[in-house]
Formats: structure tokens, sequence, C-alpha cells
């Protein structure tokens, strides 16, 4: 070996032992950024590995660059790579760590790495995992063997005896040891001396004693219990050696190692000093990385690689559903990376014109003249990180059917058309009985119940949900609502941030749709956050971080903004303080904060009187504003008066009106500032705030106040100090908040989201929204903005009318959930009335400004009030992990099929909801299907992104070919049962024709024309944009369903990924947002106000009101369990990197493993909790175990749980496929799901989980709970 190569060597030995850390700490990083599943191969902490590694490299690099001394290393390496085996290292994985050990030293050696000191590293490095990798392969015996327990005797709280049996003889020596891991702690391997020795019954023995601050030794003493499976792997230990071989003793607790252990492997080392072993990586610095998708020179050209290709398509790794640009393995159909699609919104901050021509756009996502950020775009870890779903083991692909009891995770295999039939047809389908068939289901003419007549046909005994509208909800609903006719739909909405939509809908007048308002990111000054952390959550997260970011940097320009949250957010971080700050909060308390600086505004006249005083729009305007409100107009207030909450009508008083009494012709009146009169609220300029009086009508005297008068009543019924005792706000936080808040004019706003799930979630959301109100910022620059709106593709469009269809049925009937009805229009009331019977309270809650609830549905189809179901079909939806305590009042009840006789999922895996079915249909996942979806508010441009089939699908095929996914399962049925919109002449077109709808792509290439001709049409798709897009490979199916003029047109749309309007077209000449929402903001809501509560009878607030969290029947949580038996609230936050659904991906989990149980770390130490305690958690109806994190980032009174962990399902569990094991991975069951946590509503008839008792929206928020620590 040349000299330099010897120094070389002798120098990055050095290096390494001069910061043994930081080398191993970035040689794993950048093994596990090589391939990121080999994280699970490894302990959760690599401090021991990290140690004993640097200790094996030290070794090689003393005795590689020497002629002798080789035989003690191949001994090591050898031991080692047999004790490998049991993580599940394979060849792979060593031509990996090959690849990392060379580029990590080519990195230290720096300008010292020559091509010959690079030979030589690389043989080096090859000793390592040559040597480790061929022992492995060359060894003899299963690499782990399970043991069972089958005794065990506490002798006392540290001392157990642990009795197992081994599915296989063991062959350890007397004085040996062996490594063991246990299931509550895996990839952790301890060292344990067997009390017996090696026997033919396989018996294994040990007495183990928990060590102080041990984590193994504890659980096994406390927590190992019968039955619990062992691993138990290589043997050790030097007390008896073997005379027959040559030995060499190796110190340090290393073991028996057996010299001249191969002459492959002599050679190997060997091979070090003559330069014939090992290959070099094919670059020192990049490794072995994948290859470029284009290439640009230096005159800015680009050069496509032919192996690889490039689509625009949508993500679904949350519910933002981002534009992304995906690149492409040609000869595998493998997609290799997930990058921003530049041209959308929500992957940039400022997104290219959507003329762009694609070669122009991937040109502006490179390096080329540094053009900065701008044109760069991005995708968030979740988004990067769900290509791992397209071919994991978990997925289903094919139909399954169960075999056996319902949840036994046991299916067999069968072709679509079966299940179709079957499905449809019913019959005994299990060998359980009769089960009805859809067919028999759908009955449009008797009704389900005539006792209540109300309840609509039998039809509505079918329930559809969906896990949200990811681009494909109006496929379903014109299935389920039009097609079927039933009307029961529902998705995760109630489980997710139903609370802060309705809050937000009653304050902007659209109770039907739930719209709601975001800040203007880009030009506030100020900006509060209560309840939602727009850098982890509060969709969209991603561009929403991006902006904050920008603002603080922003120069000349001071901006702020407070978070207000039980724990510490992503959002709030030092370095950018004091720009920033968390406010904590008492979870479930946001309502009391909210109320309290209205009151502070109101009392201390700190609100937007030019504002408020304009009564209608044009008013407004004059004033300076972009927008009104109903704070002037005058409400009926005499609660015997018929028309209670609702608003004072010029035909209340005998004025003239035009129409209907009460229609949008019967004015609104206001009393006009300066004449006292009450007067039709668009003919006045200014109106009076304050207004409590009576007016004299033509049948007697009127009762009537303000909104305002209203609002400023409700907020007067607690001080300030009463708020603060409820929120753990101090008064002088909240007074300066409140200062803070109203000081910037309109470039301030607030905003909320899932923060407000609580018992009082509706009412806390409509009082944080209002706080808007108070400073006039509707549509105003900097203020709060709404929608920028789509490029509809499924109304009624330019070229297909998706909207209606021949034959179309109108569902009839009340929802199961009892949304969107009042309870006092139902023969239930009606027969109790006639009986001279209080009405009140109704059997269960009815929710009469509320949309369909999932939980609710399902609750009452197993309670049978106000009536059952017969077949439930679930695309994607997993409530019974999302809902907290669903899974608790109902999870067990669903298994029967008496309860609940059919159960359908259509899903790409297996949930916690699905895994109770009867079928399951595979689906195309994203990257994989057709979708048209829209982003969410605060965007302030029209946004319509596309999705289309960028790979092959990898489910199985129906009998014509097609991929069996939701669409196909929905049309197949819909044939089959001779509904109308599916088959032939399913919709109408411009060209006046009927079209057919037989495939998944019909529906959204129909719907891409549609967006393709709105406005002005976009072009043709020229040549080189097609080459550049990936979108060729879809032609044929673009031209089979559309007109050749539709066709190139389509194409132009999915070769940018969507439609996007520019986005200067986002504000006028002023800066000003060019969307507007046109209603005025409610101050008093007349459809809330109006609307009684089914079980007390009283009317429900129609303006913002303080609540305590309690249950149906209104008793306050703390009352039904007392603080002395349950002192803390549970509180939920979304992790910026894990979704509900996305525990699957290898690579999240690498980042983030698990979650903990996170406490207040004074609250801890009183508890007696430390930081890696393993802690019961519970709630008055259930419990988990998880660690402990303790923290100052955590309110006082709070435990503060990360949503996305805990799963039972999601390849958690084994499950048994025609007969073959389908292997969990326990790993994806990591962590904790607060929704185990469950409360039960004890005031209620049956089990139902606890809900907001306005609007049936889920509770998980402030769940009363407890904590300790477990011995």
């Amino acid at each position: 070996m040349a000299e330099e190569t010897r120094t070389a060597l002798a120098r990055l030995r050095k290096l390494i032992a001069d910061d043994p850390e930081r080398f191993t700490r970035s040689y794993f990083t950048r093994l596990f950024t090589l391939d990121p599943s080999m994280r699970d191969l490894f302990p959760a902490s690599l401090a021991n590995a990290a140690s004993g590694f640097h200790h094996v490299v030290d070794l090689v690099l003393e005795v590689a660059p020497e002629p002798t001394g080789h035989d003690e290393a191949i001994e090591v390496l050898a031991q080692l790579g047999r004790d490998h085996r049991k993580y599940g290292v394979t060849a792979e994985h060593y031509d990996l760590a090959h690849r990392a050990l060379v580029v990590e030293s080519a990195m230290m050696l720096g300008p010292d790495w020559t091509p010959d000191v690079a030979a030589a590293v690389d043989q080096t490095m090859g000793l390592i995992t040559g040597v480790m990798s061929q022992a492995a392969e060359q060894a003899t015996g299963p690499a782990v063997t399970r043991a069972k327990i089958v005794e065990k005797f506490q002798i006392n709280r540290d001392n157990a005896v642990i009795r197992l049996v081994t599915e296989a003889p063991l062959d350890y020596l007397p004085g040996q040891y062996v490594e063991v891991q246990i299931p509550q702690w895996p990839r952790e391997w301890r060292m344990l001396s067997p009390s017996i020795p090696a026997n033919p019954d396989r018996q294994l023995e040990f007495h183990v004693k928990a060590v102080p601050g041990g984590t193994v030794s504890k659980s096994i003493v406390t927590e190992s219990a019968l039955g619990d499976v062992w691993s138990i792997a290589q043997h050790h230990g030097t007390m008896t050696v073997d005379t027959e071989t040559p030995t060499t003793m190796i110190a340090g607790g290393t073991g028996l190692f057996v010299a001249g252990y191969s002459d492959t492997l002599k050679q190997v080392a060997t091979g070090l000093a003559t330069g014939s072993s090992g290959q070099p990586t094919r670059d020192p610095i990049h490794g072995n990385s994948l290859a470029v998708e284009y290439r640009v020179d230096e005159r800015g050209e680009l050069h496509p690689n032919p192996a690889q290709r490039v689509a625009n398509t949508m993500c679904l790794g949350c519910w933002t559903l981002c534009g992304v640009r995906a690149r492409i393995d040609n000869e595998r159909d493998q997609i290799v990376r997930i990058l921003g699609n530049p041209y959308h919104p929500l992957s940039a901050r400022h997104h290219i014109d959507f003329k762009t021509p694609v070669k122009q756009a991937l040109l502006a996502t490179s390096g080329y003249q540094e053009g900065g950020l701008d044109g760069r775009s991005t995708a968030c870890a979740r988004g990067n990180a769900m290509l791992e779903q397209l071919d994991s083991p978990q997925r289903v692909t094919r139909c399954l059917k169960r075999v056996g009891p319902r949840g036994s995770g046991r299916w067999q295999s069968i072709p679509f058309e079966q299940l179709v039939a079957e499905v449809v047809e019913g019959g005994d389908l299990f060998g359980e009985g009769q089960v009805e068939g859809l067919r028999a289901i759908r009955n449009l003419a008797e009704p389900l119940d005539p006792a209540n007549p109300e309840y609509g046909p039998r039809a509505n005994q079918l329930l559809v949900s969906n896990a949200s509208d990811e681009g494909r909800d109006h496929f379903i609903k014109r299935f389920t609502f039009n097609s079927f006719g039933t009307r029961n739909f529902a998705n995760h909405g109630a489980y997710c941030g139903l609370s802060f939509r309705v809050g937000a809908g009653a304050l902007l007048d659209d109770l039907e749709k739930n719209a709601h308002l975001k800040p203007d990111w880009d030009e506030s000054d100020f900006l509060l956050f209560m309840g939602t952390s727009p850098q982890q959550s509060g969709n969209p997260f991603k561009r929403q971080s991006r902006q904050l970011a920008a603002n603080r940097a922003r120069p000349g320009k001071p901006f702020s903004y407070v978070v207000v949250a039980p724990s510490l957010p992503n959002t709030v971080n030092m370095p950018s303080a004091p720009a920033n700050r968390w406010l904590p909060i008492r979870p479930a308390t946001d309502s009391a904060l909210a109320m309290a600086m209205l009151r502070w505004i109101i009392d201390n006249q700190r609100y937007a009187e030019p504002f408020l005083t304009a009564p209608h729009a044009a008013a407004a305007e004059r004033a300076g504003y972009r927008g009104f409100c109903n704070a002037s107009h005058l409400v009926l207030c005499d609660e015997s008066h018929p028309r209670f909450g609702q608003m004072l009508r010029a035909s209340d008083l005998g004025l003239p009106f035009e129409g209907e009494a009460y229609g949008e012709g019967d004015a609104m009146l206001v009393e006009e500032a300066g004449s006292g009169e009450p007067r039709p609220a668009d003919q006045c300029e200014r109106a009076n705030l304050w207004v409590d009086r009576t007016i004299q009508g033509p049948k007697g005297e009127l009762m009537v106040k303000s909104s305002f008068q209203l609002l400023a009543e409700a907020c007067r019924e607690h001080t300030l100090a009463q708020y603060s005792a409820e929120c753990a706000v101090p008064v002088s936080d909240i007074e300066a908040l409140a200062r803070e808040f109203t000081s910037h004019g309109t470039r301030a706003a607030v905003v909320s989201h899932g923060g407000t799930m609580s018992a009082n979630g509706f009412y806390s959301a409509w009082a944080i929204m209002m706080l808007n109100v108070m400073i006039g910022n509707l549509n105003a620059r900097g203020g709060a903005v709404a929608s920028g709106g789509k490029f509809d593709p499924f109304g009624a469009g330019p070229r297909y009318d998706l909207a209606s269809f021949p034959g179309m049925v109108k569902p009839a009937g009340v929802f199961l959930s009892r949304s969107k009805f009042p309870y006092e229009k139902t023969s239930e009331y009606r027969r109790k009335r006639e009986a001279g019977q209080n009405p009140y309270p109704a059997q269960e809650p009815w929710f009469p400004i509320s949309g369909p609830l999932l939980g609710e549905h399902l609750t009452a189809a197993v309670n049978g009030y106000p009536y059952r179901l017969k077949a439930w079909i679930n695309h994607m939806g997993n409530p019974l992990y999302g809902q907290a305590g669903l899974s608790k009042a109902i999870g067990e009840e669903l298994k029967d099929p008496a309860v609940l006789p059919l159960v359908v999922s259509i899903d790409s895996f297996i949930n916690e909801s699905s895994a109770l079915s009867d079928y399951l249909v595979p689906d195309t996942l994203t990257y994989e299907s057709w979708g048209w979806a829209t982003a969410w508010h605060g965007v302030l441009t029209k946004v319509s992104t596309g999705r289309w089939p960028i790979v092959e699908p990898r489910v199985a095929k129906t009998a014509e070919g097609d991929p069996v996914c939701m669409e196909s399962f929905f049309i197949a049925v819909a044939k089959r049962l001779g509904l109308p919109g599916f088959g032939e002449r399913a919709l109408k077109g411009a060209d006046g024709k009927l079209h057919a709808l037989h495939k998944a792509a019909d529906f959204s290439l129909y719907g891409a024309a549609n967006v393709a001709y709105l406005g002005e049409p976009v072009p043709p798709i020229g040549p080189e944009d097609l080459a550049w897009s990936g979108v060729e490979r879809i032609l044929p199916v673009l031209n089979a369903t559309l007109s050749a003029e539709e066709a190139g047109r389509a194409a132009y749309l999915f070769a940018r990924g969507g439609r996007f309007e520019p986005a200067a077209k986002g504000r006028d000449d002023a800066g000003q947002p060019s969307k507007r929402w046109p209603k005025p903001l409610m101050v008093w809501n007349p459809e809330v106000g109006s609307r009684r509560h089914s079980q007390s009878g009283r009317f429900l607030s129609g303006t913002p009101r303080f609540f305590r969290p309690q249950l149906a029947d209104g008793t306050p949580l703390n009352e039904a369990f007392k603080p002395a038996q349950w002192p803390l609230l549970l509180t939920s936050y979304k992790s910026h990197t894990m979704s509900s659904m996305s525990i699957g991906s290898d690579r999240l989990r690498q980042v983030n493993p698990s979650n903990r149980v996170r406490l207040n770390a004074q609250t801890a130490a009183q508890l007696g909790i430390e930081s890696g305690d393993r802690v019961r958690v519970s709630t008055p109806d259930g419990s988990v175990i998880g660690v402990a994190e303790c923290v100052a980032g955590v309110q006082a009174d709070a435990i503060a749980i990360e949503h996305g962990f805990g799963h039972k399902e999601l390849g958690a569990r084994e499950h048994w496929i025609d007969g073959q094991k389908v292997v969990a991975n326990p790993l994806r069951g990591a962590g904790v799901n607060l929704n185990d946590l469950a409360v039960l509503d004890p005031s209620r008839h049956g089990r139902y989980p606890l809900v907001d008792w306005a609007i049936g929206s889920s509770a998980r928020q402030g769940l009363p709970a407890r904590v300790e620590k477990l011995v």
C-alpha cells in the first residue's frame, strides 16, 4: 500500500476518533437517507449501536494498512454479521452501508480524497460489510427463535421468574447468555442468562430484577404476561470453550469468535494491500443516488433522461390536496420521487403563469442562472413519502370477502363480478342467514316507518360514507343521492373540524356549505391563531408556513402573531421572537377567551363603529369597508312571539314589501341613526348599534333589540375575571391581546380550526370568528378573505351537464344523524303534544343547524333511533379511529351482522373501520386515479387541481379490463340495478346527445372538458408539452372518451396538473382581494337563534355566548366528571409529518416513529413523572399506555397527544387472505391514539360518545382525564 494511502487512512482514523459521535451520527443519517426503511431495523436509541460501530471501524482502520493482524478484525466482524441477522439485515443493506461509509469518508477527507485513496477506503469499508455479510450468509440455524411465556412468578415488586417454551431447541452452554427482545420494547435487545441448561423440552427460565432506571427489565417484571411471545437470538459468553476449534478470546464482552473463519474473508483483507478487492462507488459525494430526470446545459437547454418521465398531479398525503410533480422510472413504472408543482398555488408561494410551457416550468425548478426560490416548488414530508403506498405489502389489490366472524381478519379473494352480484342480490352470503342486498333495500315507494313518514323511503336504510372530497366526492354523491336515492351520506367532517366550519358558517350566513374565512396572509400586520397552528395544521399548512416565514422576514413592514393553544406549536419559534408568541390556554376554554376579548373591545369602544353601523353593502363601501354585517339589524326578542329569534321585517310593522312575507323582498329593519325610526336596512346610510326597545306593530307591541345589543349582553354575562378563571389566561394578557388585535385597523385577522372540537366547540368557533367583525376586516387587504373559487368541473358545464341527468332522484327524508331537521317537525314531537306531554327532551338530540354527522349516523344505526340501517358502503372513511369514543361506544356492536347486516368498504388499506367489513373493494391510490379538487380557503385565485393515473394501477381488473376501484364498483352496481345516471345515455353533452358513463375515467374527463372550456378555453396541447409532461400515456383514454377538440384541451390541463388562475388576478389594482364574500357577517343569526335545543326545549343562542363544555342534557362536564377525580384535560394536535392514514410510510416513521404523552413539566413533577416514564392516561371510559414527555410547552392542566399514531390496523395487525398470512408490522401500532380515551355521554340513552351539544361534532378537546406513572 502506498505511503500516501496509509497516511490518508491514518488521518481518517484520527478524524473519526476526534469526534466519534459526529461520525456515527452523520453515517447513520446518510444510511437512513439512502433507505429510510433501514431505520426500523435499529433500536429507537442509536447510542449503543453508534458506540459499538465506532469501535469496529476504528479496529479495521488500525489493521487495514498492516500486512498482518487481520484475523482479529475478521473474527469480530464475523460475529457481528451473525448477530445482525436478528435485525433482518440483508445483503442489500450491507451494500448500502458500504456506500454510506465510503461517502462519509470522502466528506471527512475532503481534498485528500484522491483516486488511490478512494480505492483503498472502498476496500477497507468493504472488509467491514463483506465479512459481516458473508458471515451472516454462511451462518447455520435460525437468526431468531420465538418463545412463549407459560409461567410467571412475581417474587416481589422488583423481581420475577419468567418461564418460556421455545419453538425450537436452543444450544447455549451453561454460563452463557442469550439475546432477548420482548414485545413491549420492539428492537430493544437485552442480554439475559438462562437459569436452567438447554434441554430437549425447549424450556427456558430467567430470573429478572427490575434495574433502577431500566426500561426493559422493568417491563419484564411488571408487564410481562402469559402468552407473550419473546424473540431469542444468539447466545454468547466465554465461560465454556469449544476445544475442537482454534479459538481467540476477544475482550469487552463480545463473546467467542472463530479464528480462520473463511478463506474468502481472509482474501478480502489481503486484498487491501494488493488492491485486488472492492469496487469504488460511482461518485464520492453523491454515491449511487438517483439519476436526474433532466439535465440543463450552459445555454439553458433541457435534455431529458429517457429512462424517466415527469408528471404533474395531486397529492393525498393529507386533505390539503396540493399539486405535486412526480418523477417516474419508465422501465419499472415506479414513482421514484415527489416534488412540488410550480403551477400550483399550494406548492409555490408565487405560482408560475398557467400558460408557461412545461419545458420552461421545469427549467425554473432547476438551479439554472440561480433564479432563487421563484419558480421552485416543494412538497412536504408527507407528500414525499406517500409514494410508498403504491407497492405496500399491506395494500388491498383484489376483492375480498370475509370468512369467519366479522372483524376476525380472515378473508378470501373473489372476482369483482361475484362481489357486485352478492352485494346487489343478497342471500345467505356468509352461512349466517339471509342478508338483504341493495336491490331489496332500494325501495323509493314504501316508507321505512309508516308511523314516522318524515323519515323517508326504505332506500334510506343505505348509508354511504366518504373520508372527504379528494376529487371524487361528486361521483359518490351522484350515486348516493340522485341515483340510488338514499338520504344518508356523510364524511369525516364531523370528527375533523366541523365545529369551526359551522361556527364560521353561522357568521357568514352559510349554514348550507359552511364557508369560512382565512387571513390574507401576505398583507396582514397581525394575526391571531386560536385552535390552529398554521405551520402544522389548518389547511393548507405548507403554504401557510411559507407565507408566515416570508412575513416574519419582510423588510420595513412589521408583522407579528400570537398562537393560543394548550401546547406549544411549531408555529412559534424563539429565533423570530418577539414577532410571535405562544399564549397557553386551558383545553376547551377558547370560548371564554374570545368572549372576554369581545367584552373588552365593546366596553372600551375599540370596535370599528363605521363598519358596524353601516346596514348594507353600499353604505359600508362608502364608509371605507369592503363588506358589511347585521350588527344594527333588529331582532324579535319576545320568547312568546311565534317569530322569536327572527329578524324584524317590514311586514311585521305593516310596512310595504315585495313578494311573500318574510321573503327576500320583505326588508329587514334597523333603527335609523338620527331619527331613531325603524327603517328598511337598505334605505339607511347609518343605523344605531345600541337598540333595546318596543315598537308598535299592527297586532301590538314588539320587543326588539339590535344584533349588537344582544352580542354585548351575551359578553357581559361574565366579568373578565370570571372568563380568566375559566381559561387560565390572566386578565392582563386578555386585555393586551384585545388591544393588540384592535390596533391594526383592517390589517389583522383571527382564524381557528380543529382546536375547537370540544363539547362547546360551535359557540367557541363562532365567538373566535366574531372578533373579525369588531375590526371590519371582511374582504379587506390584510384582513379576513374568502376563497378565490374554482373552475367547476362537475356542474352544468359548457361541455357536459354533470349536475343533472335523466331520471335523477331527489332524496327525501330525515338524515339518520337527525341533522338539518328540527325536532319540532317530527311525528315524535307531534304525538307527545297531542298526548298532552312535554315534548322535551327528544329521545336523542336533534341537530337542526348542522349537516350529516357520520358518527351520529353510526350510533343511530346501532341504537335504532330514529331508525336502523341495512347496509353501509364506506369509501376510505375511518370513523372508529378518527372520532373520540366511537370505537368504545359501538365497535363491538358493529361486529354483529344482526345490528348492521351488510358492510362494504372501498379502500386501498384495511383500517380500523374497514376491518369490520363483509366485503373489501380495492381502490386506486392518488397516483393511479382520476379526480378534480379545489384549494382550501385562503387562496385568492381560482384553483382546480386535476388528478390522473400517472402510473398503471396496481389493482385487479374487471372482466372488461378496467381497474377495480370506487368508481367501477358504483358503476357496476348501478348498471346491475338499472339505476339512472350510469351506463348508456347517462348524461347530456353540449352537442345535445346523451353520453355514456361506463368507466372511472369517463366522469373525470367530462369534468376536465368543462374546466378547459370555462371562460376563455385553454389551447390544445402542443407536441413539446406532450413530450415533457408524461400525458402521452393517457392520450388513448382521452381520445376514446372526448372529442378530438376536447381531448387536446384536457391534455393541456393534465400536463399542468389542473387549471390555475394567474396570481395577479387575486388582487385589484389597489392590492385589495378581487373576490368578495357577498353576504353580511351575522352578529345575530336567525337560523340559529330561532331553533330550540331538542333536549331542554330552550332556544339556541343566535349570537356567540359562553358555555362550558357540557353533556347533551346541559350538565357541565366538570360537574358530571369531578376535577378531583379527573384533574387534567386532553388536547390533541396535528403532526406536520404524520396524518391519520400515513403510518404505513416507512420514511415518515423514521422521522417521527411514535408520539408521546406530553405533560407540563411542573405538573409532571408533582405527579412524580419524568420524561421516558411509562404512564397510563385514563378517562371515564378509556385508557391508554404511553411514554411521558415532560416539557414547559404544555399548559399546566393539559395532556397533549399528537394525532396519527396508536393504530390497531393499517398493517399493525395480522390478516389472513386465502389462508396466507399478511405479516403485521408492530411499528405501525406505535404510540397512542387520543380517540381511544373515550368519554361516553351518560345523559343519553345508549352508548354514545360525547359530542358538541348544539351541533353534534365530535368532542376530543378538553376531555376529563388523569395520568399515573406505571411502576
